[in-house]
């Protein structure tokens, strides 16, 4: 086959829209052409701590049930129209799904991909691995999937697969590519990682707001990939949102690391990207090269970390400082001291103004959190205690909640494995049993500029001149979220001259002065990436331990790209226009 396979997104994350499937499937493009393939991505590390507890609530659960939910709405339309599904909203239980899916009694065949569970085998782990953790995975490829679809599948589905794998393992299977097709493959993975997040990449979390004409909720993201790796990024017609060289670079920058990005079929260098606006709503990605992967794979590890409550505490008018030192210490000494507690975190919130217009604006958050491995020290002990400060406290004291009880937290641990402590399994419709092969490895995985790349040409000189103080986000985008404990913020310039001067302004210093008390004592890494006029600034431990045991209001990050664009900097007036 050798024209492009499209790839139509339809999940994001575990309780996206579910009506995306049936207009995924239902739409049709410009020239009257449907998809090829529908793809959803349902896992994140979160979601896999949230799998485990309802496995272990019920060992036949561990999957995406809104994924189940979206296949009775679609699929005897998908077996009608000839779209094959990939998915990996297998979880901790593709085994589990692909019988669900069959038990819909639609006659699709359906297989399913395995071997990333290590719950079991957790030895050849490093860092080592101390006690049990609740989930245990590694990150597989595309090609089991591409198997599995070679084998005539109509549904795949598969556990802790990367997200990109959603759209290599079709691209692979569709074009014919072999393990050692980096390039290709490299395009795929561009092209996956730009759609895994549905609506992301067609308007959704924009920075320029102003860019979206269309307001009606966007249309999820279909990828056209070419034979050579190449791709186009569009959606049906008559969606809402946006399909730019924006929306696409704000994507590509989301959840990355250094350019050099390593993965289970190829490195992927993001320095070699190129993005053309082809039309309206189409974005052409080309360019990319890929080079071999790593021997090891990346593995999420989620353990179970103890309990935890919050109570948050209004403070309101004046002396908000000296009233929230009053209350902190007043609790504490009412439940006995901070000592008692694992750990304590104490964030005061400040949202009020002088003189404020109205009763809200004159308000505060003293936000207490309190850790332990012990449920009866945080739950109701503790925000019982807290109640015992609205007579005996503060002037016009009152909380955000009632007391409540205690919650179950797990932490994120990244880890990796030896490529051979994995097996790669691909079971086909009928049960045959494959051991997937693995692709050529190299030892190590560099993380300069690609010969050749833009990275490696001369800057642009940077304008100079006068200057304005305005908010950094006058002249940048960016979009941020989590790596486990870190968190990545990618930046953006909309000309060759605004990408100039960044890279010479957002310097590791300057980064660290514009985000505040909280990253200054962090590693902070920034990675520069001239092809998309990008820098992408990676903070480590800045969600501590992860989403789910972070402390943090925005415990993935996903605020901190605009409060870095609110930051008043000096400008050149140059840049302004």
């Amino acid at each position: 086959m050798t024209r492009p396979v499209r790839i139509g997104n339809c999940s994001g994350f575990y309780g996206d829209r579910l009506r995306a499937a049936r207009e995924m499937v239902e739409g049709v493009g410009a020239g009257g052409e449907g998809i090829d393939v529908l793809c959803g991505d349902y896992l994140a590390e979160l979601t896999m701590l949230i799998l485990a507890k309802a496995q272990a609530k019920d060992p036949a659960a561990g999957y995406a049930r809104t994924f189940l939910t979206q296949m009775e709405d679609v699929l005897a339309t998908c077996l009608e129209k000839g779209i094959r599904v990939v998915s990996n909203a297998g979880g901790l239980n593709p085994a589990g799904l692909a019988a669900a899916i069959d038990a819909l009694g639609t006659g699709a065949k359906v297989a399913y991909v395995e071997g990333d569970d290590l719950r079991g085998a957790l030895g050849a782990i490093a860092p080592p691995v101390e006690g049990k953790p609740v989930s245990a995975n590694a990150y597989l490829g595309g090609w089991g999937i591409a198997e599995a679809l070679a084998a005539g599948a109509d549904v795949v589905v598969t556990g802790r697969v990367t997200d990109a794998s959603l759209v290599v393992g079709p691209a692979a299977w569709w074009h014919g590519w072999g393990r050692e097709d980096f390039d290709a493959l490299a395009g795929a993975v561009v092209a996956g990682h730009v759609i895994e997040c549905g609506p992301q990449a067609t308007g959704g979390n924009y920075a320029f707001l102003d860019e979206i004409t269309d307001r009606r909720y966007p249309g999820f993201p279909i990828a056209e990939v070419a034979a050579d790796g190449s791709s186009v990024i569009t959606k049906h017609p008559g969606t809402g949102g946006l399909v730019s060289v924006g929306t696409v670079t704000a994507q590509l920058l989301y959840e990355i690391a250094a350019p050099a990005y390593p993965g289970p079929d190829c490195t992927t260098h993001f320095d070699t990207i190129r993005l053309d606006q082809e039309g309206e709503h189409r974005v052409a990605i080309s360019g990319v090269r890929g080079s071999a992967p790593p021997p090891t794979l990346k593995v999420a590890l989620n353990e179970a970390g103890g309990y935890r409550n919050t109570m948050t505490l209004v403070l309101t008018g004046l002396d908000v400082e000296a009233k929230a030192a009053f209350a902190e210490e007043l609790l504490f000494d009412v439940l006995g001291g901070r000592a008692r507690f694992a750990d304590v975190d104490v964030r005061l919130l400040r949202f009020d103004t002088p003189d404020a217009p109205a009763n809200e604006r004159a308000t505060a958050h003293l936000r207490i959190t309190v850790k332990d491995p012990d449920p009866r020290k945080v739950g109701r002990a503790f925000s019982n205690a807290t109640m015992e400060l609205a007579l005996g406290g503060y002037a016009g004291f009152h909380t955000t909640t009632p007391p409540t009880a205690e919650s179950a937290y797990g932490v994120y641990r990244p880890a990796a494995v030896p490529r051979e402590a994995v097996t790669h399994t691909v079971v086909l419709p009928g049960g045959e049993r494959r051991v997937v092969a693995d692709p050529p490895v190299v030892a190590a995985t560099a993380n300069e500029p690609t010969a050749g790349s833009p990275a490696a040409e001369s800057e642009h000189r940077r304008p100079g001149g006068p200057t304005r103080s305005v908010p950094l986000g006058t002249v940048c985008g960016a979009r941020s979220g989590d790596k486990g404990g870190d968190a990545n913020i990618g930046v953006w310039a909309r000309t060759d001259e605004g990408y100039a001067w960044l890279r010479g302004f957002l310097t590791v210093e300057k980064a660290r002065e514009l985000l505040g008390p909280e990253a200054a004592d962090l590693p902070i890494e920034v990675h520069a990436l001239p092809n998309l006029q990008a820098l992408n600034i990676v903070v480590h431990g800045l969600l501590g331990e992860g989403v789910a045991s972070s402390t943090r209001p925005d415990p993935q990050a996903k605020g901190l790209g605009e409060y870095l664009r609110s930051r008043v900097v000096e400008v050149p007036e140059a840049l302004l226009g």
